[in-house]
């Protein structure tokens, strides 16, 4: 499952980079990072599923407030639906 989550991310950057403008982009880029440590993280537990995936997102979004700001922390959230969207389809394929 975990290497379905990571192709769907490389394809959703891939989209992203290639019509994306600056703000798509940013929150991408942001947004590869993280997933790429959950995922890694996921690597070691026994719970791969979306469940899984979203709680530990949802701890990265909560960090993600005290980093960004506010605008940036809306592109990167707005992001985070559209590319869970992505992997819940690939889940349920």
């Amino acid at each position: 499952m975990l290497e379905q989550y990571e192709q769907a991310l490389d394809e959703w950057i891939a989209t992203k980079v290639a019509g994306g403008d600056d703000d798509q982009l940013f929150a991408s880029g942001y947004l590869q990072g993280h997933v790429a440590v959950v995922l890694s993280e996921l690597e070691q537990e026994t719970a791969q599923d979306c469940e899984a995936l979203e709680a530990k997102m949802q701890t990265c979004l909560e960090t993600a407030k005290s980093e960004l700001e506010p605008a940036d922390l809306a592109l990167v959230v707005n992001a985070w639906a559209e590319l869970r969207e992505k992997m819940a389809q690939v889940a349920n394929a």
